[in-house]
């Protein structure tokens, strides 16, 4: 069933109840304080300026083991030869804003919303979000952002202007951040050629609460 969230209520139904399709709640806010709960149990919003928050816990979730991240040879040859210079936390708010604007294929408008943008740049001025930039000759051509919880790389968007910057941008995040995952949260073909693979929730919230029980 789908529940319905008291914005007065700081709380979440427990993932396990989403429906087939992910959906798990609708309502509340996009507060920091409901954010970092929700993705501190495997819950993320996805929703558009047309409808009201709605908020998703897959299982099977799509995820990427960052050790075993997919490097085909023509994209080795191409982080051989530098053609890009990539950075972290760089350009937060661009990326996002790209990643809401870009045109893409088979897909009209977007699920970056304004409200999106502003909660979630706010959790990047806080430490909790995060991007990675693709830079060439200066030129922000790709990039991605997400939000880091309990060693999980919960990815939002990404973007690319130019061919492989994505690519890029996913696996300099495998090599440079020390994640235990990232979370793709939905299978895409281009994320499956990467390395991404299904995970159930149940070992997905082992995963997330790891580090929470040791503590």
């Amino acid at each position: 069933m789908v529940f319905e969230l008291d914005t007065n209520r700081l709380e979440f139904p427990h993932p396990s109840y989403a429906e087939e399709d992910g959906l798990l709640a609708v309502g509340g806010d996009l507060s920091v304080d409901r954010l970092l709960l929700a993705y501190s149990n495997g819950i993320f919003p996805w929703f558009s300026d047309d409808s009201p928050i709605l908020w998703y816990a897959p299982d099977p979730r799509f995820v990427i083991d960052p050790s075993k991240v997919k490097i085909s040879k023509s994209m080795a040859s191409v982080l051989r030869k530098k053609t890009f210079s990539l950075s972290i936390d760089r350009s937060f708010k661009e990326v996002i804003q790209l990643c809401a604007t870009i045109n893409r294929k088979d897909q009209a408008g977007t699920w970056i919303t304004q409200g999106m943008i502003q909660a979630y740049s706010k959790l990047a001025e806080l430490g909790y979000a995060h991007s990675v930039e693709v830079w060439q000759d200066d030129i922000l051509v790709g990039g991605l952002y997400g939000v880091l919880i309990n060693g999980v790389f919960c990815g939002e968007s990404m973007f690319s202007k130019v061919a492989n910057a994505s690519k890029a941008a996913l696996i300099y995040l495998a090599q440079e951040i020390e994640l235990h995952l990232i979370d793709c949260q939905f299978h895409t073909d281009h994320l499956e050629s990467m390395g991404g693979e299904y995970l159930s929730l149940t070992d997905y919230l082992a995963i997330l609460t790891k580090d929470q029980r040791h503590e």
